[in-house]
C-alpha cells in the first residue's frame, strides 16, 4: 500500500522533472571542471605516447549509474566541450563521446552485478573507438600513420591509464549520482 501512495502522489512527477533538470544543468560545473583538470593537470601524464581522458571516465561512469537518465545530456555536453578546446573537429569528440556512452548504457542493461568491470570494459570500448575515430580523421587528412604504432603506442598505453584513473573516479560519480538521485522512500 505504501508503494501505491507513492506512485500516486501528485508532486512525485513534478519532483522528478526538477532532479532530472538539475542533473541535466549539473553537467556543465561538473564537465568544465574536469575539462580543466584534463588540459591543464592529465594531459602531461603520458605513458608512449597515450594518454588519460578524465572526461571518457566521467561519462562511462555516469552512464553506468542505476537512476541516472540524462547521460547522453552529459555525452552530448562533454563532447562540444572537448571539441571547442581539442585541435579536431568539433563532431569527433562528440562522436566518439556517444559511443561511450552508447556502450555505457548497452552494458548496464547487459551487465549490472558488475558495475566496476562493466567500466572496464567500456572504458577499453570507449579509448578504442575515440582513437579509432581520432586515427581515421587523421588518415583522411593526409597524416602517415601506421595503425600497429598507433595501437601500441597510443591506445594500449591510453587503456591502460584510462583504467587507472577510472577507479576513483567510479566512486566519486557513484556518490555524485547518489546525491543527485537519491533513493525513492515509499510512504
Amino acid at each position: 500500500m505504501g508503494s501505491e501512495i507513492a506512485r500516486k502522489h501528485p508532486a512525485l512527477p513534478f519532483l522528478n522533472e526538477k532532479i532530472r533538470i538539475m542533473s541535466i544543468f549539473l553537467a556543465l560545473p561538473v564537465l568544465g571542471i574536469a575539462l580543466m583538470i584534463q588540459t591543464g593537470i592529465i594531459s602531461w601524464i603520458n605513458l608512449l605516447s597515450g594518454g588519460a581522458d578524465l572526461i571518457m571516465a566521467i561519462l562511462v561512469t555516469w552512464s553506468l549509474q542505476d537512476r541516472v537518465k540524462t547521460s547522453w545530456y552529459w555525452a552530448v555536453t562533454a563532447g562540444l566541450m572537448v571539441g571547442y578546446v581539442s585541435g579536431l573537429p568539433w563532431y569527433i569528440p562528440l562522436a566518439g563521446y556517444l559511443l561511450v556512452v552508447g556502450a555505457g548504457r548497452l552494458m548496464h542493461r547487459r551487465v549490472w552485478q558488475a558495475p566496476l568491470l562493466a567500466t572496464f570494459v567500456v572504458i577499453f570500448i570507449g579509448t578504442f573507438g575515440m582513437h579509432l575515430l581520432t586515427f581515421g580523421y587523421l588518415i583522411l587528412t593526409g597524416s602517415s600513420f601506421q595503425f600497429g604504432d598507433v595501437i601500441s603506442l597510443i591506445v594500449l598505453p591510453s587503456t591502460l591509464l584510462n583504467w587507472l584513473l577510472v577507479i576513483p573516479v567510479y566512486y566519486l560519480i557513484k556518490d555524485l549520482a547518489n546525491w543527485v538521485y537519491p533513493l525513492e522512500v515509499n510512504i
